[in-house]
């Protein structure tokens, strides 16, 4: 097995080339079809709830499928109406709204509002609450009239219990034609001389090998994840220098470990001094197959420009076995979650939902075991059949060597 970390730079320079997640386009119109909002950007929803084991964060992206909500979306024109208004709708009942304010000079989203749904269990499992929340905050996100809002870095919203996160973010509000305007006003995070692109990435710092650890998580009906693995995070950052930096850091089998379990996604978290890495494993009821769905990390990072880097990704498909039997992989695997993360899987042997007598049960081998078996036996067969040529050859050759004699 190679070590960690050797013939990455190419693969981490190429997911430092993606897209910092899919930003949408949100347009408001007026009830003639004149565009009077236009925004665009991405967006995580960091919020705590509390359990009965204490709090959690979940970390719920803004996903491709949501969209403007017209009955809460407003131009604000005409007497007694209210102030612009761009609200999005998204999983099920979710809604941020963006409230818009102006005076003679400058634009601005005066207020953020978040709604939440705590009896969602699948973004809030084992939450002590249920029910309908919203959360909102006031922003410092503001542009000169008629030019457009631009900004590249994090821009943080801090609520109550709630820290929305947006970046790549372009919005403009009060529109004198029907699309961004050329001119910008640069948000603050970005610095005077915000950069075009994503500076080259610099070759990761490799730390020894991870090591091997053992994971059990339980529930009221006994243990639903049993697993033995060893875990590498890729993280790529912006440090205070402006350059780009791909470190990796193992996850230490001393670190905190908890997790839980619900009827279809059991949950591995595992805490450090300055990280909270969290797996959830999800199933098809289908075909009776579990896999790691999603992954979750929060990390402190002293060198970075913005020491707090959060990240996610939840449509994943990885680690997969069928209920009732263990997935198995000796080979490294790299998973990709995120422009900003990768992970790494050593020796990892699975199993999620259906754990019988805390062992694992029958082995589903992942491919690339497969195919490391092939190859010597590709290699073995190729050999022989070479030695085979070779063999024929020769007696074709001592056939026509006799052949040119005659008797006397």
């Amino acid at each position: 097995m190679a070590a960690p970390g050797a013939g990455r730079p190419l693969l981490l320079l190429l997911l430092a080339g993606l897209a910092h997640g899919a930003s949408a386009l949100f347009e408001v119109k007026d009830d003639n079809g004149t565009t009077c909002i236009m925004a665009s950007f991405s967006a995580s929803f960091l919020t705590t709830y509390k359990t009965g084991h204490g709090s959690k964060v979940s970390n719920i992206t803004l996903p491709a499928s949501a969209e403007v909500q017209k009955n809460g979306s407003s131009c604000g024109k005409g007497k007694n109406a209210s102030e612009p208004s761009l609200t999005i709708a998204f999983e099920r009942g979710y809604l941020l709204t963006l409230t818009f304010t102006k005076n003679t000079t400058r634009y601005s989203v005066q207020h953020m509002y978040f709604r939440y749904n705590l009896s969602d269990t699948h973004w809030f499992p084992n939450a002590s609450s249920t029910g309908i929340y919203t959360e909102d905050a006031t922003t410092d996100i503001k542009a000169d009239i008629n030019k457009t809002y631009r900004c590249v870095n994090d821009i943080r919203v801090s609520m109550k219990n709630v820290t929305i996160v947006l970046w790549d973010v372009t919005i403009q509000a009060y529109l004198s034609s029907s699309n961004f305007s050329k001119e910008e006003t640069r948000c603050t995070q970005d610095g005077p001389s915000p950069t075009t692109g994503p500076p080259s990435p610099s070759p990761p710092l490799v730390p020894t090998n991870p090591t091997v650890s053992k994971y059990n998580v339980t529930g009221d009906n006994g243990t639903c994840l049993l697993a033995s693995m060893a875990l590498q995070l890729n993280v790529t950052y912006l440090n205070r220098d402006n350059t780009t930096v791909t470190r990796a850091f193992n996850v230490n089998p001393n670190d905190t470990v908890s997790g839980s379990c619900g009827v279809q996604l059991v949950t591995l978290r595992v805490e450090s001094k300055n990280s909270a890495l969290e797996l959830q494993f999800g199933m098809n009821t289908s075909s009776s197959r579990f896999f790691l769905k999603g992954v979750q990390l929060n990390i402190t990072l002293p060198d970075a420009k913005d020491p707090i880097l959060r990240t996610s990704n939840n449509s994943l498909k990885a680690l997969q076995a069928t209920m009732g039997n263990s997935y198995k992989c000796n080979t490294e695997e790299h998973i990709y979650v995120s422009n900003v993360l990768s992970l790494n899987v050593f020796s990892v042997q699975v199993q999620a939902f259906k754990v019988d007598s805390d062992r694992f049960g029958s082995v589903e081998e992942c491919v690339q075991d497969g195919n490391n078996m092939l190859i010597p036996i590709a290699v073995g067969g190729a050999l022989a059949g070479l030695v085979l040529i070779v063999l024929i050859a020769y007696l074709i050759g001592r056939k026509r060597s006799h052949a040119g004699y005659q008797t006397i």
